[in-house]
């Protein structure tokens, strides 16, 4: 069988399928990605429908976000190139906050599908690589627009010998970035359900709320690295 295929099949409980092409995707998936893509632009919508000079009421709330995000890419970038990537920053990490938080916070596992069950978009290891994705190809982008073939230098300095070291650490990133967000989740889910399963009353409380933190400091620790990676990437070395 393909590796790969078996990686997708990494996942918690069961999953609703639906058939595309003569291929099986994951269709809760894609149902709570348009939740949380919905949630993230009605938000949006209320926060940006009648902008003033001076923020009031829910404007005051997306200004705070929009400066979070401008300050995690000009920190992690750096002055001249932050701004063209401060939508790609913004956007991975408020798919990933909400997603996370719509795990640990909505009742998804309270509506009936044919089959299978709801859950966050991230307790699926396939949209974690595919993010993961988007940031590598987003770091080679960034490199390569920059300094031409000249970036793919960096795989032989300071010494030739470092080039399979280096060409390693690239392609490791996605891997370590995917792994890190699904591991988190994955370990979330399954804490809460064992001790919802012993003690369902008050003692799982507490670590449904540590979840809740936990999942907006993997939103926040993604994003940093997929700064971190980029600014990398466009930096001048001497």
């Amino acid at each position: 069988m393909n590796p790969l295929l078996e990686l997708a099949e990494v996942s918690v409980g069961q999953h609703y399928y639906w058939e595309l092409g003569g291929y099986e995707v994951h269709g809760q998936v894609l149902i709570t990605s348009w939740v949380v893509l919905a949630i993230i632009a009605t938000l949006s919508f209320l926060g940006n429908r009648d902008l003033k000079s001076t923020p009031d009421g829910f404007q005051n709330f997306t200004e705070l976000v929009t400066e979070f995000i401008r300050d995690l890419a000009k920190t992690q970038i750096g002055e001249e190139e932050y701004l063209k990537w401060v939508p790609f920053l913004g956007t991975i990490f408020l798919f990933i906050f909400v997603s996370n938080w719509s795990g640990a916070l909505l009742p998804y596992r309270l509506i009936e599908i044919p089959n299978g069950e709801l859950a966050a978009p991230t307790n699926d290891i396939n949209t974690t690589v595919a993010l993961a994705l988007l940031t590598s190809i987003s770091y080679f982008y960034a490199g390569i627009s920059k300094k031409g073939l000249g970036y793919f230098n960096r795989y032989v300095e300071p010494a030739v010998f470092l080039l399979p070291i280096n060409v390693l650490e690239d392609f490791s990133k996605p891997l370590s970035l995917s792994f890190r967000l699904f591991g988190n989740i994955l370990a979330d889910e399954l804490v809460v359900a064992v001790l919802v399963g012993l003690v369902p009353l008050i003692v799982p409380i507490p670590v449904m709320l540590l979840g809740v933190f936990t999942s907006a400091i993997q939103a926040l620790v993604f994003a940093t690295l997929a700064g971190a990676y980029i600014g990398e990437a466009v930096a001048e070395h001497h």
